[in-house]
């Protein structure tokens, strides 16, 4: 395949993972809170991830700002502005700590041995990827919250043991889905994909 060939290949990979993302935040999205319903979880990261996982981190961010910016004048255009920019923000977390890491893991252990298992490679960028959306999204919260909803900083840290632990779960759920799917891809699939 050439480089223009695979290029076109990637960019119409790229619409249908949007495209995915899309419809995945269209038709699933529920409150796990019951007190802040306001927090729904959405499966939307997949695709987002897995693109990451085929094409590298930076794909995964280009995706992200996409997602992000259709999701917010389509779907979720509710929330404006403030709601694209903390979807690019958190998800762009998620992205860079989970599958940077995880190329960088993976190129240590090829060269220098130091993980044995691919299985260790994903589990410690999963947990980083949950740390850094997590941490992402307190601050956001911490910053646009009291704009986009019109309330005191003092409310917002009423709710910050849901917005953490929404997180924690949201990224968790989400990237053990994105491990698992990965996990069952046949191997030629991958390589024909990437």
């Amino acid at each position: 395949m050439t480089k223009r060939q695979l290029r076109v290949y990637r960019i119409a990979a790229m619409g249908v993972f949007t495209a995915l993302s899309i419809v995945l935040v269209y038709f699933i999205h529920l409150p796990i809170f019951p007190a802040v319903p306001f927090l729904e979880y959405d499966p939307a990261d997949i695709p987002i991830i897995i693109c990451a996982y085929l094409y590298g981190p930076q794909h995964g961010l280009i995706l992200t700002v996409i997602v992000s910016v259709v999701q917010g004048l389509t779907v979720s255009a509710q929330s404006g502005w403030i709601g694209i920019l903390m979807h690019i923000l958190s998800t762009g977390a998620l992205v860079i700590a989970n599958s940077g890491l995880r190329v960088l893991l993976l190129k240590r252990k090829e060269k220098a041995g130091v993980l044995s298992r691919a299985g260790l490679v994903n589990v410690v960028s999963l947990v980083a990827g949950v740390v850094a959306m997590t941490a992402t999204m307190g601050l956001c919260n911490l910053l646009f919250t009291p704009m986009f909803m019109g309330v005191t900083l003092d409310v917002v840290l009423t709710h910050m043991p849901f917005i953490i632990a929404f997180n924690v779960i949201k990224a968790a759920i989400n990237s053990v889905i994105v491990l698992a799917v990965y996990k069952l891809m046949p191997q030629k699939l991958i390589e024909r994909l990437s």
